[in-house]
């Protein structure tokens, strides 16, 4: 949202109508040929999408197999965080949480951009400079850059939980946010504009922190914005079975 609260979206470009559509498939490769229509139904030329995927190959992004393009490992492990977080896995909460301690007292930056980076995947959120917490309802692998650099333990904060979840994570304004890409992903009716709204909400189910139900304030929309997401999905890829179809 930009100062007066308004929704504001990233632009619909070539390289995420590709990416978009890639992330969303399963297993997350397709001809350049499908590609190009699905670029058409968005009224993107053909050879601005065929820049677009020369560009996102040497940039790493994709792999080229013959006439087929795919993700590369590194858009596959964001395929699969995407995917955690419309059904992210839980556990009952026993009032316990998870706390991870910085234990080098000296780190290059690029260690410390990939420990930030595995710890936002993990939704976990930074108490103070090192220490970073969550509650402990999560089901999910921990990457070794954590390992590498942290020590990990198990807690009971001696305060209100929801006190600390408030402080660390801005739960108004994500609910704010959801609310606002539920409605804009109801009112879009064409193509273009439904595409570009359920991209902006899949990248904020993202950033759900996912809490215990008795941590979140009441009202809260993320199984919402969930539902509306998956059913938007599910008829937008049914459409897209005729573009994308070999």
């Amino acid at each position: 949202m930009d100062d007066t609260g308004t929704l504001t979206l990233r632009p619909l470009t070539a390289r995420s109508i590709v990416l978009s559509t890639l992330l969303g498939h399963h297993p997350p490769e397709l001809p350049a040929r499908a590609l190009v229509r699905v670029g058409a139904l968005f009224g993107t030329a053909e050879g601005t999408v065929r820049v677009a995927l020369t560009r996102m190959v040497a940039a790493g992004d994709l792999e080229q197999h013959g006439g087929a393009y795919r993700l590369t490992d590194r858009l596959l492990a964001r395929q699969a965080r995407q995917d955690d977080s419309r059904a992210p896995r839980t556990r009952s909460w026993d009032g316990t949480w998870e706390i991870a301690v910085v234990t080098p007292d000296r780190r290059p930056a690029p260690e410390r951009a990939a420990l930030r980076q595995a710890m936002a995947a993990l939704r976990l959120a930074e108490l103070r400079e090192g220490t970073w917490l969550r509650p402990a309802n999560l089901v999910r692998p921990r990457p070794p850059v954590v390992a590498e650099q942290c020590g990990c333990f198990t807690a009971t904060p001696e305060d209100d939980p929801a006190a600390l979840a408030a402080r660390l994570w801005d739960l108004p304004e994500w609910a704010g946010r959801a609310r606002r890409l539920a409605d804009a992903l109801d009112a879009a009716c064409s193509p273009a504009d439904r595409f570009t709204v359920a991209a902006a909400v899949l990248r904020h189910l993202l950033t759900d922190p996912v809490l215990p139900d008795e941590l979140l304030p009441r009202g809260w929309p993320g199984a919402d914005l969930r539902g509306r997401y998956d059913a938007f999905e599910r008829d937008f890829r049914g459409e897209l079975r005729q573009y994308t179809a070999p």
